[in-house]
């Protein structure tokens, strides 16, 4: 398809690969495509200026929550470049150097959108099943230092393999499968030696995506008993309500990861556009929903926006 178009792509250089067989609908499907890059902008922005603005949410929940937003935000920026370049025909080409700093930043705010997710379920857990003790424990400082450490996590671990891809020798052509440079694809495109890069991200994957999503899960196996064991039913409700904003991000964060590795790994006959959704659904979805859960679910985010577009200041 590139070469049929004209490009000439340099040794540093690669080709972005948009929808394949639509490329005569990009205009077309670049109007849907700014309109969520803009909802995740706009919301994630919201979600951040609320929660800095109201005193009352100045709360350990709401902290992990902005932590989660400015992931998200963080997320939508560092792809918007490349995917809208692609649709609104400005360009296709990315150079190794930037190629390799945005699948550092693509994977690196994954980890740590799992990290902050499982930071989340343990401020649920201590709230409903230690709640008198839930200020001592949760205290700014060791919220900073619990937040200091998901970004040392999340980056400093996959900081030697995005490193080793810039000494590889990318013999076949520089065409990647996505609007946005990844890991993996990256090394299907060299002729060196790829053990380490490919047992070294298993080992981080399962370290931390497979290790956050048990660990979340056995949070809320303690939750649940813990809420059973309440004798009202309301309070019960009340309890498990606390929750349900925490789940719903989970939910979206992990089945399009879990849907996109199932494709990669099962899918090779399908294709190439469902695996160019899928990678787009992986990066847009969580961030989108992220800020549209909160603002629906959480009654204290909710109310704060009603009052802030009705020009109410309290």
């Amino acid at each position: 398809m590139f070469a049929q178009s004209g490009y000439n792509v340099s040794a540093s250089t690669f080709l972005l690969t948009g929808f394949p067989g639509l490329e005569q609908s990009y205009v077309w499907i670049a109007i849907p495509f700014s309109s969520i890059y803009a909802m995740v902008l706009f919301g994630n922005c919201m979600i951040l200026h609320v929660i800095r603005t109201e005193q009352s949410l100045h709360e350990p929940m709401f902290y992990f929550l902005a932590m989660l937003a400015l992931t998200d935000l963080c997320m939508g920026l560092s792809t918007v470049h490349t995917v809208l370049g692609i649709l609104w025909g400005l360009s296709h080409e990315i150079s190794l150097d930037a190629c390799i700093g945005q699948s550092y930043f693509i994977h690196g705010l994954s980890f740590m959108e799992s990290s902050v997710l499982l930071a989340m379920s343990f401020d649920r857990y201590i709230a409903i099943c230690n709640p008198l003790r839930y200020s001592s424990i949760l205290t700014a400082t060791r919220i900073i230092k619990i937040g200091i450490a998901i970004v040392i996590r999340s980056f400093l671990f996959i900081t030697p393999a995005i490193i080793r891809l810039k000494f590889f020798h990318y013999c076949r052509p520089h065409v990647l499968s996505h609007s946005f440079c990844l890991h993996q694809d990256l090394l299907r495109l060299t002729c060196s030696d790829i053990r380490f890069n490919s047992f070294y991200a298993l080992g981080l994957v399962i370290c931390t995506l497979l290790l956050d999503s048990v660990l979340i899960l056995v949070s809320y196996v303690l939750i649940l008993k813990s809420v059973l064991a309440i004798a009202s039913p309301d309070e019960r409700l009340k309890s498990f309500q606390t929750c349900v904003s925490h789940i719903c991000a989970v939910l979206v964060f992990y089945i399009p990861i879990i849907s996109l590795t199932m494709v990669h790994r099962f899918g090779k006959h399908l294709s190439p556009i469902v695996h160019v959704l899928m990678g787009n659904i992986y990066i847009l979805f969580p961030p989108l929903m992220n800020p549209i859960i909160y603002s629906v679910k959480t009654q204290q985010i909710r109310r704060r926006i009603k009052r802030l577009f009705s020009g109410q200041r309290y």
